[in-house]
């Protein structure tokens, strides 16, 4: 028998942005502002709960982000090759370069919005950079600071990006982390949601008037880009976790028909992970039995094959 926590698997109906805060262009700054406002007072209470599926949404963000990061590297790895670079490294095993910067931004996720030197340290690596240990300190203080002058948070996590890339113009992708660690801060999150990362490319941060160029850290309009994003960054959230709520209904609605030994154990990797491989083995489940699992959870299409391929398959909501 499959039991589960009936605390952890409220399958309530995720909220949404409202549409008035999507609506078109947003001349000034303080519209922007205002639009951002009502964004994530909607994705707020995503970003508290604990729903049957919310390490799926949370992993889900970080991938988007790290895939952003990639494009923002000049590497080619998608979210596709983000997966296997993760499901294919061995426990302890360096995962590459690839791998790192998904760990950066699932960390992000998962832990308390705080920073310290040895933590920005370690996030550093991770992205492909290193920096002087005085430098990192300086920076856990302007966290301080920030969180200390109770900014807006669309403009605290504008102010730490924009001297990240004043400090090091090649560490913007350290900015945009810490954007989304900031933001937390100010909205008293218990865990960061990643972001800013994935909107980095969009048109939020276009300019109007030059060709498209990219609004970068503390150019002009830097600010009301920032508020734009976050509008759009929380319709998207929104969504998807509207749709891992469905895949999620459907996944625990076919628990019960389940009489594989370790069953639990699949479906709660499924509900808290971005993947899961198809040649999973527990205490309770053979390679053999996990293909047979996921074969007959596809058969009652309670889950998605995600990789694509005969070999080395990949599960997910």
């Amino acid at each position: 028998m499959i039991r589960l926590d009936p605390a952890t698997a409220s399958l309530s109906a995720p909220p949404t942005v409202p549409a008035w805060a999507l609506a078109g262009d947003t001349a000034s700054e303080a519209d922007a502002a205002f639009q951002a406002g009502a964004a994530l007072a909607s994705l707020d209470a995503l970003a508290r709960a604990q729903h049957a599926w919310t390490g799926a949404w949370r992993q889900r963000l970080s991938l988007k982000c790290a895939a952003a990061s990639m494009r923002f590297a000049g590497r080619a790895e998608d979210e596709a090759a983000l997966r296997d670079a993760w499901q294919l490294c061995p426990a302890g095993a360096d995962p590459g370069p690839a791998g790192a910067v998904l760990g950066a931004w699932r960390q992000l996720s998962l832990q308390p919005p705080a920073a310290s030197a040895d933590r920005l340290e370690k996030i550093v690596g991770q992205l492909g950079l290193h920096w002087h240990g005085a430098a990192l300190a300086d920076l856990c203080t302007q966290i301080e600071k920030l969180a200390a002058s109770q900014r807006p948070a669309p403009f605290a996590a504008a102010a730490i990006a924009a001297p990240v890339a004043a400090m090091r113009p090649d560490a913007e992708l350290v900015g945009w982390w810490l954007a989304d660690l900031v933001l937390a801060q100010s909205l008293r999150w218990p865990r960061p949601l990643p972001l800013m990362m994935a909107q980095a490319f969009g048109q939020a941060f276009r300019t109007e008037g030059g060709g498209g160029k990219r609004i970068r850290p503390g150019e002009r309009g830097f600010e009301r880009a920032v508020c734009l994003a976050l509008v759009q960054a929380a319709a998207e959230t929104c969504r998807l976790a509207a749709e891992l709520s469905r895949r999620a209904e459907k996944l625990l609605a076919v628990a019960p028909k389940l009489r594989a030994k370790g069953a639990g154990d699949v479906i709660f990797l499924l509900l808290n992970e971005d993947a899961v491989a198809g040649s999973l083995t527990t205490k309770n489940l053979s390679r053999f039995a996990a293909r047979r699992l996921f074969e007959r959870l596809q058969q009652l299409d309670a889950v998605r094959e995600l990789s694509g391929r005969p070999t080395f398959r990949l599960f997910g909501l």
